[in-house]
């Protein structure tokens, strides 16, 4: 059986979501990340790069959230788009893996747990995260999905950071962006996100960001031991 390694973050939280829609059977596998269990000798044969999501096929490893989507979306045959949007399909989720993620991520940090707060760097941050925003709503202007005329792996992995809006932007969150805003409803109102934000809700999972936790989730901030 196929074994989801998960911690509640935005990327596993799109492999879950994928789950949720295809009802794809799985074993759960918590990764408490902020205790420091991505970072064991046994999970980084899972992922050499110690972090969540993760997933083992049979034997057949795939990590980061969206390797996992299109290596489920192909073996599954679901939520992959027609033959003709693949380019399409391909273009987005690199958009999300490479631009959306990585500066929603770093908007984050600087805004919410650098030890320095460092004036250029939350701006520059905020700034490209929002860009993508203000990418991504011009884009869904007259459109109801991503890609072509349905719902695909491309709106799965956008709903994952979309979802933190508000941690990633402030208080407003999606308010500058309605076509964004209308996007993130309208999956937002799917059954299956429900499901995926209920996975893992009976694990008792490390909820204080103390010290153990900043050592744990930026490892590279502090010396080896």
């Amino acid at each position: 059986m196929l074994k989801f390694y998960f911690h509640p973050g935005p990327n596993p939280m799109k492999v879950a979501l994928f789950l949720a829609e295809t009802g794809l059977p799985y074993e759960l596998i918590p990764v408490d990340t902020l205790k420091g269990e991505q970072h064991t000798a046994e999970f980084k044969k899972i992922n050499p790069n110690a972090k969540t999501p993760a997933i083992d096929d049979n034997g057949v490893r795939v990590f980061d959230s969206n390797a996992i989507l299109l290596y489920l979306a192909e073996k599954s045959g679901k939520l992959q788009g027609k033959v003709q949007d693949r380019g399409e399909l391909l273009s987005w989720l690199m958009f999300i893996a490479t631009g959306l993620g990585p500066f929603s991520g770093q908007s984050v940090h600087f805004r919410h747990h650098a030890p320095e707060k460092i004036a250029y760097a939350t701006n520059r941050y905020l700034r490209e995260a929002q860009r993508h925003y203000e990418v991504l709503n011009e884009h869904l202007a007259g459109r109801e999905f991503l890609v072509g005329d349905e719902y695909t792996i491309a709106d799965v992995s956008a709903w994952g950071w979309i979802d933190k809006a508000t941690v990633v932007l402030g208080e407003e969150g999606l308010a500058p962006y309605p076509n964004l805003q209308a996007w993130f409803n309208r999956i937002s109102a799917r059954p299956a996100v429900e499901v995926a934000r209920n996975i893992g809700k009976d694990v008792a999972f490390k909820g204080e960001f103390d010290e153990e936790a900043k050592r744990a989730f930026f490892p590279q901030n502090f010396p080896k031991a």
